[in-house]
């Protein structure tokens, strides 16, 4: 039978943006996702708002205008950039590196559209992933200013972004250091970070860590080091070869990231790995798919995406009220979709 991927990502779409977008502070022009639905009166107005959750639902527009061109989209996402920089106080930047990196990611996609001016935002947000390079512990940018702790979710991205930047150098250096620093050897896993002050290796085992080092070691070329995150990924994280949720809050996109990644693997890894990547995405997609629940709005997607969800609206505390749940379903769904 015949699966429709475009369909359902854009049916993911419709969800995603009817239910959470809507004007910051009702001021004409802006628009950022609702942090939850049904909303709180916080989220309604915008109050309680998450930086990296707003990069990556910019990113899930970005895939949608990829997928399906539209001038009404161009539009969006255009109000979209300037809106994060109004509600984030006229700044682009802010103290944590991995949100700062997660955001010139999708900048860098939205540039290459030519949908924005964003060559500061850019620049500023590569000035600051610079000032947190330091030699402590062999190299590596803080998890956020002031911290003692490096980690893969902000070295990963900033990798990523240095390389697509043209800094080879910084971009290989910091994969470097993930790899010499974070990877289990005995499983090729990435743990989570460093204590530098005392030493301590965090070795909680996240899916979004995977998903960044593998993106890291893509843009490097480094087929050996993303082929091993592939095999590591598909043995411990995917269950039944679902890739595992985090539940909400920010671990709402943790699995969306890996996704993404895989994705991006399948064209640029040898046939075994790019095989497995691309029975990951497809594999978990259709999952996620089975799993929601229908309603007037459109689907409405689990935390875990091997598993239903809940009836419509979600219950008070339930994840799936959370952006990051539902923009993360919307971006595994758009990463399904490039490999239709």
């Amino acid at each position: 039978m015949s699966v429709d991927r475009v369909g359902r990502a854009a049916a993911a779409e419709r969800a995603v943006r009817g239910r959470h977008l809507r004007r910051v502070w009702g001021v004409p022009g802006t628009v950022l996702g609702r942090s939850g639905w049904p909303p709180t009166v916080g989220q309604r107005v915008h109050w309680h708002w998450n930086y990296w959750w707003q990069a990556h639902l910019l990113d899930s527009l970005v895939d949608a205008q990829l997928r399906d061109p539209q001038s009404e989209r161009a539009k969006v996402i255009g109000r979209f950039v300037k809106s994060v920089h109004f509600r984030n106080f006229g700044k682009w930047i802010n103290d944590y590196y991995d949100d700062i990196a997660w955001l010139g990611l999708a900048l860098q996609r939205v540039r290459a559209l030519d949908l924005s001016d964003i060559d500061c935002a850019i620049a500023d947000i590569d000035a600051q992933l610079h000032e947190g390079w330091t030699d402590d512990a062999g190299g590596g940018i803080w998890w956020r200013r002031g911290d003692t702790f490096k980690n893969a979710p902000a070295n990963g991205p900033a990798a990523i972004f240095h390389a697509r930047e043209g800094d080879a150098t910084r971009a290989r250096d910091m994969t470097k250091w993930l790899t010499d620093t974070l990877v289990d050897p005995a499983t090729g896993l990435v743990w989570d970070g460093l204590r530098v002050d005392t030493g301590e290796l965090v070795k909680h085992i996240f899916t979004y860590c995977q998903g960044v080092y593998l993106g890291a070691c893509l843009e490097q070329s480094d087929v050996d080091s993303a082929s091993r995150t592939v095999r590591a990924i598909a043995t411990h994280l995917a269950p039944g070869g679902v890739l595992r949720g985090q539940n909400g809050g920010d671990g709402g996109l943790f699995a969306a990231i890996a996704a993404r990644y895989l994705a991006l693997a399948v064209p640029r890894l040898p046939t075994p790995e790019a095989a497995t990547a691309r029975t990951l995405v497809l594999t978990t997609a259709d999952a996620c798919w089975s799993g929601a629940t229908p309603t007037p709005s459109g689907p409405l997607f689990s935390a875990e995406w091997a598993n239903p969800a809940p009836s419509s609206p979600p219950p008070p505390g339930a994840p799936e009220r959370d952006l990051s749940v539902q923009t993360g379903a919307w971006l595994l769904l758009e990463a399904a979709a490039t490999l239709a």
